[in-house]
């Protein structure tokens, strides 16, 4: 018997095949996690598929094995960045975004606006003016325009990260909800901004930033909540539950294609619309549990995200096939992480002292900055915004803007994400002590 080349010698990896590799990874690895490691789920898949794809690149090169290094290529050649952009990003932010309390949304609006905007606008400039420096220090061929851009790139804390491995780890509902809709909201910051920067980079005169912002948000909110509104009305004459699950999921696409289209943010919008349908979920809920009592809605959703978001780590682990070293990757990658950690501290600092006296969690100042800090996980959206640029930079400073990227999400993610426990425990420590202490004062002890 003739047995002809495997799949993936043809000119692009199937699909099928590709999915089949994905879900190998994440069932492997999750029961390796589970019988040996403990770790958080969405730690380990991006942890152990970054250091099995290093093990095989190993071997490809100590081995001439034709079989595996056309595997590793057609691996590394599948689309990171379209199937993040063009295809799951708006169901995982419509999933996150279902699950806000609007309670604690409403009492901490505030605070998550300046954070979602202005921090991250902020922290995006100082991060591109200290790289800046850095480059100028050690000839590094960027100009200043360059640096915002990534600033951009790798400044936005992650949604995906913040749901999928943050409200696993015991934080409070307070400080869960400030953390996660900063996250859900200051993505569209970051892409405007990257938007806009861009232009700048390539000289294709984009309108100004308060315009772009502008024109981006209210966009975004105007369509989807005219959108969402026709297609839950809709969904009010139905009492199949599966047929919400489908408006829903009708709802989100087509909001996001039309965003898209029309030069708003989709990202925003795709929050708006999750939103939306979790509060006028809510409006109902005694209609959904006469209709829905076993909650195939909310399970669908939560089954979905969990899902989206192990393909996603997974796939971010994988990529690092497809990443070329800078020759400056000694200097900018360390440089870039304490740009990364200065800069977010800068950016927190300004718009917590431009909210006023009320911190939420009753933090004090410099406690509320140390957890907002290291609770600010990089994810997908950075990666994908990064493989963008191939497109305008050149190759090496296309490398730079990856290597940076990449390393900057494995830091936020693992040794962010895996030490944010401990470092909440302990501001709640200190903040039970100043507490204490100044309870101690007001009583004349």
């Amino acid at each position: 018997m003739v047995f002809g080349p495997p799949i993936w010698y043809n000119k692009h990896m199937n699909v099928l095949l590709f999915l089949i590799i994905i879900l190998a990874f994440i069932v492997c690895i999750g029961i390796l996690n589970e019988k040996l490691f403990h770790l958080q789920s969405d730690i380990a898949l991006i942890l152990f598929s970054l250091v099995i794809a290093l093990l095989l690149m190993g071997a490809d090169r100590l081995f001439d094995w034709p079989i595996l290094h056309d595997f590793i290529g057609r691996v590394g050649e599948f689309g990171f960045e379209k199937y993040l952009m063009d295809g799951v990003l708006c169901f995982m932010l419509f999933a996150g975004a279902s699950k806000v309390n609007m309670g604690k949304f409403k009492q901490n609006l505030r605070p998550i606006c300046l954070l979602a905007f202005l921090t991250t606008a902020i922290s995006s400039v100082i991060y591109g003016l200290l790289f800046f420096a850095v480059a100028m220090l050690f000839h590094i061929p960027v100009d200043i325009w360059m640096c915002i851009l990534l600033g951009c790139v790798v400044s936005p804390t992650d949604p995906i990260a913040a749901t999928g491995i943050l409200s696993k780890i015991g934080l409070s509902k307070n400080v869960c909800s400030v953390i996660e809709n900063e996250s859900l909201f200051n993505d569209g910051t970051g892409v405007t901004l990257f938007v806009f920067v861009r232009s700048i980079v390539i000289h294709s005169g984009e309108d100004n930033f308060v315009i772009l912002m502008c024109k981006e948000i209210v966009g975004a909110v105007a369509v989807a909540l005219l959108v969402s509104f026709v297609l839950f009305s809709l969904m009010k004459t139905t009492k199949d539950p599966v047929r919400y699950i489908l408006i829903s999921l009708f709802d989100v696409a087509l909001v996001y294609i039309i965003c898209e289209e029309l030069g708003f943010s989709g990202v925003i919008a795709s929050v708006v619309c999750g939103m939306y349908f979790s509060y006028a979920m809510d409006q109902m809920e005694r209609r959904v549990c006469v209709i829905d009592p076993k909650e195939y809605y909310k399970d669908f959703w939560e089954i979905l995200e969990n899902i989206l978001n192990a393909v996603l780590f997974v796939m971010i682990g994988l990529y690092v096939f497809d990443v070329e070293i800078s020759s400056y990757a000694a200097v900018v990658i360390p440089a870039a992480i304490v740009i990364l950690l200065l800069s977010r501290v800068i950016g927190v600092l300004i718009s917590t002292l431009l909210g006023g006296r009320r911190i939420p969690g009753n933090y004090d100042l410099r406690e509320f900055v140390v957890l907002m800090v290291w609770s600010a996980l990089k994810g997908g959206l950075s990666l994908a915004l990064a493989i963008q640029t191939e497109a305008f930079l050149s190759p090496e400073v296309y490398r730079i803007f990856i290597n940076v990227t990449y390393v900057t999400i494995f830091f936020s993610v693992l040794v962010q994400g895996l030490t944010i426990r401990k470092v909440y425990f302990k501001l709640e420590e200190h903040k039970a002590a100043r507490t204490r202490q100044d309870g101690r004062k007001e009583s004349g002890c």
